[in-house]
């Protein structure tokens, strides 16, 4: 989505309706379920509430719409808040809750009753299913709603409606025993207008209300009417809310309250993971994952502990835009976004995962020698660092063959290559144990060609070139860390469109952990929440909250390489 505030639909019908004279400001809402915690869908939506609020000069509230005791809990409260915080969006001193409302959606459902549209029923659930009716589809496969049947109580007078539901307030019927229904139509093509409930009794035990309230208000009847309690003119929200939108408009009729508008926007769908709270809660209730931080979820909280950026995630739901119809995106293009914010701003260090023993054999016994490394090639301003050299390094496992394949321009007995701001060296040997497992690798190194020498940078490496460079640490200076590998949660593009349970999908090797991998000295300096850092050669990497000072922890944000081309023809 671009600044220009006529590139998307929704803009168009917000000026449509201030020109109109429809509404003379614009007020959006973000209203989140405490039910769980933020993944990057509602990152999309609560972008689009703060964003058309700005771009309007208006407001943006943010509000729990908390009528599900049962599964409501102040831990997901404060987790939403500390994530839309987190994104770098203020809701300043608008911040609401639906459940204190609930008088105010209780005085609103007797008017209701008032105007002869509401009844209290006494149909069980399943009883009341069987009475709404089901869409089927026909012999040529289109889908019919046949009729529903009015319940037996629908006809009651308007007194004893009244007397009923007060009497429900009252905690005199037990849980399941009665509902309030909206008396709309039971022939409505659209089932959810078929006297949908607006009341249900439940003794759950509520957060923020306590056992005050044994009657819980739905969904679809207290969100429109929280919407124009608190005079909100746009009710923004994702597409599957389209076929609520008539009840929607009904409620607020019927109520006569402010006349706040519902647009559907299609939903973020991403592969390779599931966009649903409810689906995600799952995985951590079955412990597939360690929780709702883990790294490997869509929730803001694991894209955090990931190493995410907000700019990088701000980036991405702004070039998908808006748009009507459902689809779905590639992961690859949201780990396009986070490559090029990270790319600018990550500091460089060198680290090795698989560790090999490096010897250089023309080095002098405890020499140290500092070389200097560039800490962000992309940004100047970063400065340079110091990185001790000595007589043992580590480089990686991958970066020595003793048979090398066609192509090979790393080491292998006889090959020269450059150790990354420092010589050129040349394989002498190497070292095997009893199995024939290889422990160290031998070489000399050229003095005459240190790196930013004149004739030994990698710029003007002079009369001796090589094809291959490689990274290291000191063995002796090194930093021991954990490293910990991720990939995708899932195995296949959309778990949740594959037969079975969409867990049985899961990816076996979604993490790999490195016990002892080693890194710089400058590794030391980087702490939780800090941006993550470029692991030369090898990817980006963030500390993760669970390090110590006595054992680091780095979790692999994303990799180096990026297959993903510009998006004008991908998004």
């Amino acid at each position: 989505m671009s600044n220009d505030t006529g590139s998307d639909f929704i803009s168009e019908f917000i000026k449509e309706d201030l020109v109109s004279g429809r509404f003379s400001y614009v007020h959006t809402r973000f209203p989140p379920e405490p039910n769980g915690w933020l993944h990057i869908g509602h990152c999309k939506a609560f972008y689009i509430d703060f964003y058309m609020a700005e771009c309007f000069g208006g407001k943006c509230n943010l509000r729990f719409d908390d009528t599900n005791p049962e599964k409501e809990d102040i831990s997901y409260v404060e987790a939403i808040k500390r994530d839309i915080k987190w994104m770098g969006y203020d809701w300043e001193d608008r911040e609401y809750y639906a459940s204190d409302y609930y008088e105010h959606l209780y005085e609103l459902a007797i008017k209701i009753i008032k105007k002869g549209n509401a009844y209290v029923d006494d149909l069980t659930d399943k009883e009341m299913s069987e009475y709404r009716g089901t869409a089927v589809a026909d012999k040529n496969n289109i889908t019919q709603t046949p009729p529903g049947r009015n319940s037996p109580w629908r006809d009651r007078s308007i007194e004893e409606n009244l007397d009923l539901f007060a009497k429900m307030r009252a905690g005199e019927f037990p849980d399941g025993a009665k509902t309030l229904r909206a008396k709309i139509d039971m022939t409505h093509p659209n089932l959810i207008m078929r006297d949908p409930v607006m009341y249900r009794i439940r003794r759950e035990h509520h957060y923020r209300t306590g056992d005050k309230w044994c009657i819980y208000p739905m969904y679809d009847y207290q969100h429109p009417l929280s919407d124009a309690k608190e005079g909100i003119t746009h009710s923004l929200c994702s597409q599957e809310y389209e076929i609520h939108r008539p009840l929607y408009e009904w409620f607020i009729k019927e109520a006569e309250v402010f006349p706040s508008r519902q647009i559907e926007f299609a939903r973020l769908n991403l592969t390779r993971t599931v966009m649903s709270k409810r689906w995600l809660l799952k995985l951590v209730q079955e412990k597939l994952v360690t929780g709702w931080d883990d790294p490997r979820m869509p929730t803001i909280a694991g894209l955090r502990r990931r190493g995410y950026t907000p700019e990088a995630i701000r980036s991405f739901v702004s070039q998908i835009g808006i748009a009507k119809t459902d689809s779905t995106v590639d992961i690859a293009f949201l780990e396009y976004c986070l490559r090029e914010d990270l790319n600018k701003r990550a500091l460089r260090i060198m680290a090795v995962l698989r560790p090999l023993k490096l010897i250089i054999e023309n080095w002098e016994e405890g020499k140290i020698e500092e070389m200097e490394a560039v800490n962000n090639p992309e940004n100047e301003s970063a400065g340079k660092r110091k990185v001790p050299f000595t007589r043992e390094l580590w480089i990686e496992r991958d970066d020595f063959e003793e048979n090398p394949p066609p192509k090979y321009f790393r080491l292998f007995p006889g090959n020269s290559v450059r150790l990354r701001y420092a010589y050129i060296i040349t394989c002498t040997g190497f070292d095997k144990d009893e199995n024939g497992n290889i422990t160290a690798v031998r070489c000399t190194y050229d003095p005459e060609t240190k790196s930013g020498n004149t004739e030994g940078s990698p710029a003007n490496p002079g009369s001796k070139k090589v094809k291959g460079t490689i990274h290291w640490v000191s063995a002796e200076k090194a930093v021991s860390f954990e490293a910990r590998l991720y990939d995708y949660l899932f195995s296949i593009e959309k778990p949740m469109e594959a037969a079975g349970d969409f867990t049985d999908n899961i990816n076996p090797n979604s993490l790999e952990v490195i016990e002892t991998a080693y890194g710089e000295p400058a590794l030391s300096n980087i702490k939780p929440g800090d941006f993550a850092v470029q692991f030369e050669r090898l990817g980006y990497f963030a500390c993760d909250p669970e390090t110590s000072n006595n054992r680091p922890v780095f979790n692999k944000t994303v990799g180096l390489k990026d297959t993903w081309t510009k998006i004008a023809n991908k998004v």
